[in-house]
């Protein structure tokens, strides 16, 4: 079965509110639809997110690599030559959400040949996962209504709150409001998109140590090298790499290099197959992993919960799949739901998508 084509379409469905953290704001999904054709019919689908502000990748970068680069060099091979279908994507530097897309896309293929899911091609340790919020930039009382409204409505009860702004002092506030409405039940983790510097992490940690915190992520840049390190090792609470660890090699560095004691694995940007190496590098050295959200939309969010519901390891702790919430619409004829705080894999063949024609005609941006 070989590939005949890659299709990139570029999409955009506004945001009901602006998302707000310490690396950017995003008021609309300005995505790339990827799709790889094959010879004898099968068509696979992912999506491919573009956050320039972390990747440097952009929705009309997506589209060119894609077109220009990618799909020349992949037609005529076949969906089991997986190996040099990623050396050949290899060559180009970056562009790590793009080559994601395409990983996906082709996984989807292999399923739907084989008539069987995704997920359990890739491990099928169980059909649902726990979900985690993300609850962005607000004042505290905005923060707090918007948890209580997530949890009374999907029965989600973890958290990761958006922190990393100056001073510090409102996003710590905004913690202790968090904990004092929802209770000791619920999971709280914070996430600072690099915004804090090491100095200010610590004293922030130290006032938010009787919050119980699960996880803390990013606090302070990764590149801030004896910084971040000396940051680590004071604090007791797993240190998520996110946007530090985006390659195995990286994922190596911080861990190794005493950066980071857990890792955020994004099918976004790693696909499945680089997921599933980040994944055992992460069980060979013991550490925790959860399973993070690049603002994916609902195609997105499909591939997240497929690769960790897969997996044992990253099945453990509920993960980042809820922001499709805030997106209007999206392109799915059957759209995801969360219930009673979890996500199921979609049944079927491949990754189980089918795409609106109506809605991708409506949204999509090349016309």
């Amino acid at each position: 079965m070989k590939i005949v084509g890659i299709e990139a379409i570029p999409f955009a469905i506004p945001y009901k509110k602006p998302l707000k953290f310490a690396s950017g704001e995003v008021r609309t999904a300005d995505h790339v639809l990827v799709r790889v054709h094959t010879d004898e019919g099968l068509t696979g689908t992912a999506e491919a997110p573009p956050r320039p502000y972390t990747y440097g990748e952009t929705q009309e970068s997506i589209v060119a690599v894609i077109g220009k680069i990618f799909a020349p060099q992949l037609q005529g091979l076949t969906v089991l030559e997986r190996e040099v279908i990623h050396e050949r994507l290899d060559r180009t530097v970056g562009n790590p959400t793009a080559k994601a897309a395409i990983d996906m896309a082709l996984w989807d293929v292999l399923g739907q040949a084989a008539g069987l899911p995704v997920s359990g091609l890739l491990g099928g340790y169980t059909d649902r996962m726990r979900v985690s919020h993300m609850v962005g930039f607000a004042p505290a009382a905005e923060m707090v209504a918007e948890a209580e409204r997530i949890r009374d409505t999907y029965g989600i009860t973890t958290f990761k709150v958006k922190v990393g702004r100056h001073p510090y002092t409102d996003d710590v506030a905004a913690c202790w409001a968090l904990r004092e409405a929802l209770g000791p039940e619920v999971e709280l983790y914070i996430d600072g998109n690099r915004g804090w510097s090491a100095s200010e992490s610590a004293q922030a940690l130290r006032e938010l140590a009787p919050l119980g915190l699960t996880f803390a992520e990013e606090l302070c840049p990764a590149d801030d090298v004896l910084g971040r390190r000396w940051l680590v090792r004071q604090t007791t609470i797993p240190f998520i790499a996110d946007e530090s660890a985006t390659r195995p090699a990286e994922v190596t560095r911080e861990l190794l290099g005493g950066s980071a004691t857990a890792i955020s694995i994004k099918t976004a940007r790693t696909g499945f197959t680089t997921s599933q190496r980040v994944l055992g590098q992460c069980q060979g050295l013991g550490v925790e992993v959860v399973m993070g959200n690049q603002i994916d939309g609902q195609i997105g969010t499909l591939c997240s919960v497929a690769f960790g519901a897969a997996h044992r390891h990253t099945s453990r702790h509920a993960g980042e799949l809820s922001n499709f919430l805030d997106m209007s619409d999206d392109l799915l004829t059957d759209p995801l739901r969360i219930e009673d705080g979890t996500l199921r894999v979609r049944e079927g063949a491949g990754l189980g998508l089918v795409i609106d024609p109506e809605k991708l005609a409506r949204y999509r941006q090349d016309h």
